[in-house]
């Protein structure tokens, strides 16, 4: 039997760049199983999403979770940082450079070896999306 993650990230800056914010929701089985966000001050639209992945990896090897799937999805809305990380486009920011290598160190120390990175609609993503808007409301000056 297949036990699947799904895990949908976002990231966003107020002015790109400007203040920014990242955050996750983890689902298994049609429900929330864990949620974060993070404020992340002064930074660009897709490095914030890059952190939304981030975010989620860390929380997977301190949770120590990866293991029990046979799977894991992450859904983003950023079809830029979604192929990024698929390796289907080049990354040429050094910014982004370094996150996304950040993402494949972080993957390489999961148990899991099926995890793969997906596009969704805006409207797919509404609640990792409120936690960002959250987080960074709750940061403005």
């Amino acid at each position: 039997m297949k036990t699947v993650l799904k895990i949908f990230t976002d990231g966003g800056a107020r002015g790109n760049p400007g203040p920014g914010a990242a955050a996750f929701i983890a689902i298994k089985d049609g429900r929330i199983i864990n949620k974060d966000s993070k404020y992340l001050g002064f930074t660009t639209n897709n490095e914030a999403e890059y952190h939304g992945v981030i975010l989620a990896l860390k929380w997977l090897l301190r949770s120590s979770l990866a293991a029990s799937f046979t799977k894991i999805s992450f859904f983003l809305d950023s079809e830029l940082v979604t192929q990024q990380l698929e390796g289907n486009y080049k990354v040429k920011s050094e910014n982004l450079k370094k996150l996304n290598l950040e993402v494949r160190v972080l993957v390489e120390k999961l148990e899991t070896k099926d995890i793969n990175f997906l596009s969704v609609a805006r409207e797919k993503n509404k609640i990792a999306d409120r936690l960002v808007n959250e987080r960074l409301d709750e940061n403005k000056d």
